[in-house]
């Protein structure tokens, strides 16, 4: 298999390649014109300056400028072309990586973690378009240099080539040193800025959490180890680098004493003239700043390709619930549920025992399905199968008689609308977020639906209505307040089915009834799912599930299940004091 940098470059240069060439014809363009100025340069000594022939100084001088100017020109043109494939490769990393973690499940999503791939999508991408911008601008031109100014010395001057090898091979040996030490480094380093980002996102999103226990030392200690690990390890690299460079400036300049001392030796004998002198210093030193080209090429390199694998391994990561090959286009008929759960087994990844187990009941058009039972008994989980956010381990979830994963996710998740645990709100106007789900809605459908969530008075009171500005997450309205436009922009959708995952927890019992009520003329033929913690909001559901340990242990009315379910009976009474008291 090939490295990931190649795989991942090769991958994405499609589109790049015929700017790739220009860059290419440039950058050799530039590296002629380099070479050929310390030859116009020696002419100009030998034959205009010791001969005293001004004429011949003036129009090779004229030369000179006229290849420095081609080369100015070469290099710019080089450097532009680089930056426009750079940054257009960046791009087109950055939407593969964001498109493709758009398609994980809950499982891919657990397993990288958000701070992760938002760190694979900034930095590590920044890392790989740093390579490629300048092996465009600086590097590619090296080996052209290298092999061009090896044959112009050795036309120079040959009995000083050995001083060429000996440099060529101190800086190889340096370089091969520091890029041992160097190379394992950088997967750490890219892992210490994930624990920065995902310990910074903790803070952000858990401020609150972190006030309320008064944990800002804490967290603030906690945040300066992470960063202080990172801030090591970059020193540690950077230790290496600057060690580096004294050992390279060092053999660049024994090099030019070495030129001049064996050159004086021989222009003193005749057999060397002062102009190829000269020549011949400038070529080393070119031999030796493509040589140093190679060794930050080096350095570089080991950073990118660490970045690369990290890209790869979102962009090879196999999605764990797959659309299938041959989509299944439903024909309902009038006795067809909604939905429908066929001896559902789950459990997670290595798990030693399922979460869910035997799990079998119907979603029917025009009723009200709740489900009920203890933290940790597998409600969430269970109304996560229905979109497909995690498959069933055995057993099967059916849409309008067909297993969800025989229909296209796209015809799937049309036919839902998801009221989350956590309201989640994204940043915009209010408008904004209750078209999520159907762009086309007009104003009056948007006030009806706030209206329905009891969320239009609020909404009316705040500054443009419609337009006002949602923050991020929704942080600039109260939790309730994010609950009932949660409520609304399903609403605003008209599925056929509704998912509402305790989703009225935020809600007082007044404002619960009052939205209980509405929702009951609203939802007309649709099948509406409930899972909540209080008897109050599902006791009028058509059919109550109730879960325990991932079983169905009751099931029917509250009238029924007071009589027949012992567990269910016991919730009822832990919550009947509190009700009354609240009532």
């Amino acid at each position: 298999m090939k490295q990931p940098l190649n795989r991942l470059v090769f991958r994405f240069m499609k589109p790049y390649w015929g700017q790739f060439a220009l860059v290419v014809v440039f950058q050799c363009a530039s590296t002629i014109a380099s070479l050929y100025l310390p030859r116009l340069n020696a002419l100009i000594i030998n034959n205009g300056l010791v001969k005293g022939d001004t004429h011949y100084i003036w129009v090779r001088g004229g030369y000179m400028l006229a290849v420095a100017a081609g080369q100015i020109v070469c290099q710019v043109c080089s450097v532009f072309f680089g930056a426009r494939l750079a940054m257009g490769l960046g791009r087109d990393l950055r939407f593969a990586i964001f498109e493709h973690a758009l398609d994980f499940s809950e499982r891919e999503m657990h397993t990288f973690g958000a701070p992760s791939l938002i760190t694979r999508n900034t930095n590590d991408v920044q890392q790989v378009q740093q390579l490629v911008f300048m092996t465009c601008a600086m590097i590619l031109g090296a080996p052209i240099t290298m092999c061009g100014g090896v044959y112009m010395a050795l036309r120079t001057n040959v009995s000083m080539s050995w001083l060429i090898v000996v440099s060529v091979v101190f800086l190889a040996i340096v370089a091969g040193v520091a890029l041992t030490l160097m190379r394992p480094l950088f997967p750490i380093m890219q892992k210490r800025i994930d624990a920065i980002n995902r310990i910074l996102r903790e803070h952000i999103t858990g401020i609150r959490v972190v006030r309320a226990f008064v944990r800002e030392k804490n967290e603030a200690t906690r945040f300066a180890e992470a960063n202080d690990n990172l801030m090591q390890m970059g020193l540690k690299a950077g230790r290496i680098m600057m060690t580096l460079f004294p050992f390279v400036m060092l053999i660049l300049n024994m090099a030019t004493v070495g030129v001049i001392f064996f050159g004086g030796h021989q222009i003193d004998e005749g057999g060397l003239e002062i102009g190829d002198l000269t020549a011949f210093m400038s070529y080393l030193m070119q031999i030796l700043m493509s040589v140093m080209m190679a060794v930050m090429m080096l350095v570089i390199v080991p950073r990118a390709a660490a970045c690369s694998e990290r890209i790869m391994e979102v962009l090879d990561a196999a999605n764990s619930v797959t659309p299938p090959d041959h989509p299944v286009t439903p024909t309902p008929t009038a006795q067809t549920p909604a939905a429908s759960f066929r001896h559902v087994e789950f459990r997670y990844p290595g798990a030693e025992a399922a979460l869910l187990e035997d799990v079998t009941f119907d979603l029917r058009h025009g009723e009200t399905t709740a489900i009920i039972g203890a933290t940790g008994s597998g409600k969430t989980t269970l109304v996560n199968l229905l979109p497909r956010l995690y498959d069933v381990t055995s057993g099967a979830v059916e849409v309008d008689g067909v297993d969800v994963r025989q229909l296209a996710p796209e015809e799937l998740w049309a036919r839902l609308a998801t009221v989350p645990q956590k309201a989640y709100l994204f940043s915009g106007t209010v408008a904004s977020n209750l078209r999520y789900g159907r762009p086309d809605a007009t104003d009056d459908e948007l006030w009806h639906a706030l209206e329905v969530a009891q969320a239009r008075d609020f909404v009316e009171e705040m500054e443009g209505g419609l337009d006002a500005d949602i923050a991020q997450a929704g942080t600039n309205v109260s939790g309730g307040q994010r609950q009932r436009l949660s409520i609304a922009r399903a609403l605003v959708k008209q599925p056929s089915i509704y998912i509402f995952d305790d989703s009225f927890s935020a809600l007082d019992v007044a404002t619960d009834a009052r939205l209980r009520q509405a929702l009951a003329g609203e939802t007309g033929n649709a099948a509406v799912l409930i899972v909540a913690q209080r008897v109050s909001t599902i006791r009028q559901a058509d059919q109550i599930l109730v879960l325990d340990d991932g079983a169905i242990v009751g099931r029917g009315t509250h009238e029924e299940l007071l009589e027949t379910c012992p567990t269910y009976a016991e919730i009822v009474e832990s919550q009947l004091s509190a009700e009354e008291l609240i009532a």
